[in-house]
């Protein structure tokens, strides 16, 4: 097992390094840095830009509020859409040097770290907190394994979201598709008066890959959804062809330009109102608000087609690695974390939603107070795309055969490819 999490692990990095890093980090991690950095904790993730920065600001503060004679170092890496943070990670966690707590998405891409013996278990803090029933039991199963839980979820963003310019569907007199049907007869009526109807950019796998994990929800349910993952459904079955074969007549109504954008480029095309309809997870809120767009005014969001009912979790999550120093202050900050206060001073600012379900919900607005009640009542599935539903080694695959079916249009093929990919789920 950990001979594989090396091999995991060496592709995250040389993967990574071949990725065209964008924008600036306040503050840069160094690998050779130590845990405990002039005594201070280093705080490890990707978040960098815009609001979720602004919301780990908010979450520090807080937190140095509380403790004031604790040290907070931030230690994010910006670029490559998380993908060079995770590389510095990679690095450092293999060379035993860990950060004292880091972002990490729930499920798959934590447990490689659990099953490389590299994450202490927290079941004693959530115990003395009194966390127990605090959070979704769906989530808490991407945090644990064998009864220890590994990880606190600090927020949760939804996968399955349709967002739409108000002002296009209004002058056309069009209501935001609820079903597949809905969906092509909304962007039959736009494409016959020359408006793109779905904007895509995939110039990294987010932007397509989303798509089609969101139509496999559509089409399967959430249990059959769920079953992919874990081998106990073929990828051969039926249901299968069939979202490749709706996934294939929607890329007939995409942007021409998508493989040169990026997934926040296509949230632009909708702002600006070149495309009618973009399929994005939540964190795409954060950038029509940035836009100065009101939500229910000027940008509208419904779940992807035949997704009601369903909630496709995406969620950033932080251990506490083995060997770090300082371990009593790390407690703190981790209980932090997973305290209300914590959740409800990063959340609001960031644009997700809380793990918790006992929330302040009136710290959030419209489109989150809807996530916060969906949360608790549909059922949570994990996102592949997000590093939750399966090995980053898979997801490669996977991204790699969509990339070709967006291209070939093949469904075949692309069959073929997702059914060999899916051995190394076993």
């Amino acid at each position: 097992m950990k001979k594989g999490l090396s091999l995991l692990l060496g592709s995250i990095v040389i993967l990574a390094l071949i990725l065209t890093g964008c924008g600036n980090s306040d503050s840069k991690s160094s690998s050779g840095s130590s845990s405990s950095n002039n005594g201070k904790l280093e705080i490890f993730s990707w978040w960098t830009a815009g609001g979720e920065a602004d919301g780990l600001k908010a979450l520090n503060s807080a937190f140095n509020k509380k403790y004031p004679n604790i040290g907070v170092k931030n230690e994010a890496v910006a670029g490559g859409a998380g993908s060079n943070a995770k590389a510095v990670l990679a690095t450092r966690m293999q060379g035993n040097n860990p950060p004292s707590t880091f972002q990490v998405h729930g499920g798959a891409e934590l447990m490689a770290y659990v099953d490389a013996g590299k994450m202490q278990p927290l079941n004693d803090l959530y115990k003395k907190n009194g966390w127990d029933g605090k959070f979704p039991k769906d989530l808490m199963d991407l945090v644990s394994k064998d009864g220890k839980i590994y990880g606190i979820p600090v927020d949760v963003h939804r996968g399955n979201v349709l967002w739409y310019n108000k002002k296009i569907f209004d002058d056309n007199n069009l209501q935001p598709p609820k079903t597949f049907d809905d969906f092509f007869k909304v962007a039959d009526k736009l494409k016959a008066k020359g408006i793109t109807p779905l904007a895509m950019g995939d110039k990294e796998p987010l932007g397509a890959t989303t798509i089609f994990e969101d139509v496999l929800l559509g089409v399967l349910g959430p249990d059959k959804y769920k079953q992919l993952w874990t081998g106990d459904l073929s990828f051969d079955d039926p249901g299968v062809k069939k979202s490749a074969e709706i996934f294939k007549k929607m890329l007939g109504y995409i942007n021409d330009d998508h493989s040169s954008l990026a997934w926040q480029d296509a949230d632009e095309l909708v702002a600006n109102g070149k495309a009618a309809m973009n399929i994005m997870g939540d964190w795409a809120k954060g950038y029509f608000t940035s836009k100065n767009m009101t939500y229910g005014k000027d940008f509208g969001a419904v779940n992807t087609p035949n997704t009601d009912g369903s909630f496709m979790i995406v969620t950033d999550t932080f251990g506490k690695p083995k060997g770090v120093k300082n371990s009593k202050q790390v407690d703190k900050y981790l209980t932090e974390l997973g305290s209300v206060e914590g959740q409800d001073a990063f959340n609001p600012k960031k644009g997700s939603i809380p793990a918790r379900t006992d929330a302040d919900a009136s710290k959030y607005d419209e489109y989150s107070k809807n996530a916060m009640n969906d949360f608790k009542d549909n059922a949570l599935v994990p996102s592949l795309e997000n590093g939750s539903a399966a090995p980053q080694g898979f997801l490669t695959k996977v991204d790699t055969a969509v990339n070709v079916f967006v291209t070939q249009k093949n469904v075949g093929n692309f069959i073929n490819s997702l059914k060999q990919a899916s051995s190394s789920l076993k």
